[in-house]
């Protein structure tokens, strides 16, 4: 049985009262939304939190709310939410399929919108009990000096696992972020650096609160398509997004384009595609893609399975993204 060290609870009930904590304590804290990533991970002994600041019944960090030119998204609006409201159901599809391929369903009744942003780097050195990590002598990422997923290496590799950001960072989106001496933009893009130990620009005392999604045209496609060894639970071997702006009669001509593959280091990766604008959405243009992506994408040995796999998997995930898209 895994056992959670001590720690103290704390239930702010605003964003001020919750930042106040924060600040207070800083690095010796941890922050629970949904809990179904930290408590799993304070249970294996990753983190030793003094304090946890639990903003489950924080007011107005839930929901959707239409902003005009984007959507409005509190952090706290569950997985579940995010699959089943109206709003994103129109203006932000993909991201509704995203959010429908998170574990199963009881883990997106709890799980949030800001906390799969927020998720933890994941690597098969890294997540396993104290017992295992000690027999390995730890790694990078908490307690070692030694990378065991790249020789010699000198930074974290451990993986992005969190879908909602693959299909978000497609949609140009940005987030809030707030502490107690300000708030903050960024763009989802720059929110994530290539470092598995802290893998974004969120800084101790700080909490993201909401998340902006532009709205598209209705020529906007959205995909999403995710490589995983059971249709529930697992976190991605591998997952693609797709956005296409269109325009002309169907198939249509790229306009626009944004491919984004994650599950294979810190950071989703961008793969760059603005080479095909102007050509049409057919066969060759998919297959053009996969061609892109796979050049860009080399999976590691940071999750247990066949890097070489996921690698010829790419462009398989790419076309299912687009086939959803299409469909959408």
């Amino acid at each position: 049985m895994l056992r959670l060290d001590p720690f103290r609870v704390e239930r702010p009930a605003t964003v001020d009262e919750a930042l106040a904590l924060l600040a207070a304590h800083g690095g010796r804290s941890k922050v629970l939304a949904g809990g179904t990533d930290l408590l799993p991970n304070l249970k294996h002994g990753l983190y030793q939190p003094e304090v946890v600041v639990s903003i489950g019944a924080v007011a107005g960090l839930r929901g959707v709310k239409d902003a005009g030119d984007a959507l409005e998204i509190g952090a706290l609006t569950t997985l579940l939410d995010l699959e089943h409201d109206p709003l994103v159901a129109r203006f932000a599809p993909g991201l509704a399929r995203a959010a429908a391929e998170v574990a199963g369903p009881q883990l997106r009744r709890m799980g949030t919108l800001g906390g799969n942003l927020c998720l933890d780097t994941r690597c098969l050195y890294f997540n396993q009990s104290h017992f295992w990590r000690e027999a390995l002598g730890y790694c990078l990422k908490k307690d070692g000096t030694a990378c065991h997923v790249v020789a010699d290496g000198k930074k974290c590799v451990a993986a992005a696992s969190n879908d909602t950001a693959t299909m978000l960072l497609a949609l140009d989106a940005e987030v809030e972020l707030r502490s107690s001496s300000g708030s903050r933009r960024v763009l989802l893009d720059a929110f994530y650096v290539p470092d598995g130990v802290r893998n974004t620009v969120l800084q101790h005392g700080e909490l993201l609160t909401s998340v902006l999604v532009p709205k598209g045209s209705p020529a906007r496609r959205e995909g999403y398509a995710k490589l995983r060894h059971r249709k529930s639970i697992d976190f991605p071997l591998l997952s693609v997004a797709v956005r296409l702006d269109l325009e002309g009669a169907a198939p249509g001509t790229v306009k626009g384009a944004r491919l984004v593959v994650s599950a294979l280091q810190a950071r989703p990766n961008r793969v760059p595609v603005d080479a095909l604008v102007g050509k049409p959405l057919d066969e060759a243009t998919v297959t053009e893609l996969g061609r892109l992506a796979y050049a860009r994408c080399h999976p590691m040995t940071n999750i247990a399975d066949d890097p070489a796999w996921r690698r010829e998997m790419v462009p398989v995930l790419v076309r299912r993204a687009v086939a959803d898209a299409s469909h959408a």
